[in-house]
């Protein structure tokens, strides 16, 4: 399973959704994390938690299945942008659960009726 960026900052802020993802977070070695997401996660913690947090969770993730954009990666991405409207990084992220044959783990709506996804949506926000 592929998890976003929206999960995992939901999961880690502690926030009303925690509950609801950890009963669909993979263990650690069935996790597969695209650098893109490891780069999104990376920004926001920076910013929003400091640089030691923002450390162990990069190193945490570089336990999971780190998975780079290669070039299948990104010509099913132009795919996927064309043919579903979102944006280039979700895209990517899209297409790397495609790519591997796992399932998308994510808190954004626009994800919503993709095959694959299992979305927790956010309410009243």
């Amino acid at each position: 399973m592929v998890v976003d960026t929206s999960a995992w900052i939901e999961w880690l802020v502690d926030g009303p959704l925690r509950r609801s993802i950890e009963d669909h977070m993979p263990v650690r070695d069935a996790c597969i994390v695209p650098t893109l997401v490891q780069h999104e996660l990376t920004k926001w913690l920076l910013r929003e938690r400091g640089e030691d947090i923002a450390d162990e969770m990069l190193a945490y993730t570089q336990k999971c299945i780190v998975v780079m954009l290669d070039t299948a990666i990104a010509v099913r991405a132009a795919d996927v942008c064309r043919t579903h409207g979102l944006a280039t990084a979700d895209a990517i992220i899209y297409a790397t659960a495609v790519s591997r044959g796992a399932g998308l783990l994510t808190c954004d709506a626009h994800f919503q009726d993709l095959p694959g996804v299992t979305l927790i949506a956010k309410t009243g926000r």
